[in-house]
């Protein structure tokens, strides 16, 4: 099986790109290394430095001949949105619409796109399934959004077939701490360096953590399963700010200094994923506890 990970030297894609290549896959990466990072890749893939924005996708896919493809690859900063919206829909839009069109030149089997729950915007209900509305708050979720519909008329105009997974709020090694970080991240490389950890707000503010083997397996299980079809992928149990911590203190067997700070602007208060149509059809389900991922987190 040959597979294309765009983004695969990335936080998510290269965990996605380590498990291909351990199941003995024919595996390229194509990134162009702007948050990605030369030390996630791996010898036993193939890599191709390039941007979705620029690159000749339709050469590169011709030579390349992939069975699937795992769009990984993305502009995932919020405020690099709202800041230049222009290169974020180039990147997300525009990108995944020139990938799709050599994909479907090259007869990919199959693309798995990574979406995020930033489509569904603030909540309306809780816990947050497939049907959810969707308004997205920031131009990064119009972007992740915009590509799904693309997804599905390629699939219904051209037999390209597409599964799409939204993320909840994924962590573990290999994820920066600053930038669009997530707190886990943030909070695990103010941990290493003893210092003191910002709480925005009350800190009862709710997530839904899964750790990024559950997504990698998402992917891996997306490859045969779930065709035409949209999911939630996360653990589906909140955990808020503080519990978080608590979580870590209970690791490091002593607690951590903090801080409370105002709550930030347009921050969603609570977020959590309704996963039974994953667990259903894709034969999936998340395996490692909070406890057991903050654990590998820090030791990384």
């Amino acid at each position: 099986m040959r597979i294309l990970i765009t983004g695969g030297a990335g936080f998510i894609g290269s965990h996605i790109a380590q498990a291909c290549v351990e199941k003995g896959f024919e595996t390229y990466i194509f990134d162009d290394l702007s948050t990605g990072r030369e030390e996630n890749l791996f010898p036993e893939a193939h890599f191709i430095k390039g941007d979705l924005a620029d690159a000749p996708l339709e050469d590169l896919l011709a030579d390349i001949q992939p069975d699937y493809l795992i769009h990984e690859a993305a502009q995932a900063s919020v405020p690099v949105s709202t800041k230049d919206p222009c290169r974020d829909a180039e990147i997300n839009i525009l990108g995944t619409v020139r990938l799709l069109e050599a994909a479907k030149k090259s007869n990919v089997k199959k693309v798995v796109y990574a979406s995020s729950a930033a489509v569904y915007g603030n909540p309306v209900r809780l816990p947050i399934d497939e049907s959810h509305p969707q308004h997205p708050l920031s131009f990064y979720g119009v972007s992740k959004y915009v590509p799904e519909f693309y997804l599905d008329l390629y699939w219904k105009h051209f037999g390209l077939p597409y599964t799409v997974l939204r993320y909840a709020n994924v962590y573990g090694p290999r994820q920066v701490a600053h930038g669009e970080g997530g707190v886990v991240a943030i909070f695990a490389d103010k941990i290493k360096r003893g210092e003191k950890l910002s709480v925005y707000g009350d800190g009862d503010q709710t997530r839904d953590f899964i750790y990024v083997s559950d997504v990698v397996a998402a992917n891996l299980a997306a490859l045969e399963r779930g065709t035409g079809e949209i999911f939630n992928i996360g653990t589906g149990i909140p955990t808020s700010v503080n519990q978080l911590i608590k979580a870590f203190e209970e690791i490091l067997g002593h607690p951590v200094e903090k801080e409370y700070l105002p709550p930030r602007e347009g921050d969603i208060r609570d977020s959590l994923f309704h996963i039974n149509k994953a667990v259903k059809e894709l034969a999936w389900s998340p395996k490692v506890s909070l406890a057991e991922g903050l654990r590998r987190t820090l030791s990384s």
